[in-house]
């Protein structure tokens, strides 16, 4: 479920792994592109200061954290990238994720323009594509926690995965977002469900 608080304190190791897209603290939301106001985004003051994520960590004992670099996190060698070939001048060519995962670093390609049908409105939306990479990463944890869950894509992600998942967010509009992402994937007929109607093959 997608909740938009706290209730109680969560305990030591409750969860397989955090994973999570956190706010960066670079004011991004503060300064929308040309692109972003034309679709009628405006500024917003959510990223001037950067998420708490440290004390976060202790709630799993497999972590990943994007934009691990602006964080004062441990030393890894599990770094994960994300590389956009179509990347604006406004943006950078590529994003870090830090890991607790004692692995080889490793990147992933894939298109901002990918992304565009699936957006619902939060400027830092991350491609669901991205974040199915990214818990694929970490082994198999089998429940997953997004204490900064924005639009909901750590949790549409576990969820087309068949793990547990929890998810946080201060922003109702965006908590709201994450619930009616969560509700429309419901409503998607399975794979191994859609009833086919039998075909005739050859020539008429």
């Amino acid at each position: 479920m997608a909740c938009d608080r706290l209730i109680g304190p969560l305990p030591d190791g409750c969860v397989d792994a955090v994973v999570t897209d956190p706010p960066f603290g670079i004011s991004f939301a503060a300064q929308p592109t040309k692109w972003q106001r034309r679709a009628g985004a405006s500024p917003v003051e959510w990223d001037d200061a950067a998420g708490d994520v440290v004390p976060m960590l202790r709630l799993a004992p497999i972590q990943a954290v994007w934009g691990g670099n602006y964080f004062p996190l441990p030393l890894s060698r599990g770094w994960l990238c994300w590389y956009k070939p179509d990347s604006p001048p406004s943006m950078g060519d590529f994003e870090l994720a830090w890991t607790s995962v004692d692995q080889n670093a490793a990147h992933f390609t894939w298109s901002i323009s990918a992304t565009n049908g699936e957006r619902v409105g939060h400027p830092t939306q991350k491609p669901l594509a991205v974040m199915l990479w990214t818990i694929g990463k970490l082994g198999n944890p089998q429940t997953i926690l997004d204490p900064f869950c924005g639009s909901g894509t750590t949790l549409v992600a576990a969820k087309k995965l068949g793990r547990h998942f929890l998810g946080f967010e201060i922003s109702p509009v965006y908590a709201q977002l994450s619930r009616d992402r969560l509700t429309a994937l419901d409503m998607q007929p399975s794979l191994f469900e859609v009833q086919r109607k039998p075909e005739q093959l050859g020539s008429k």
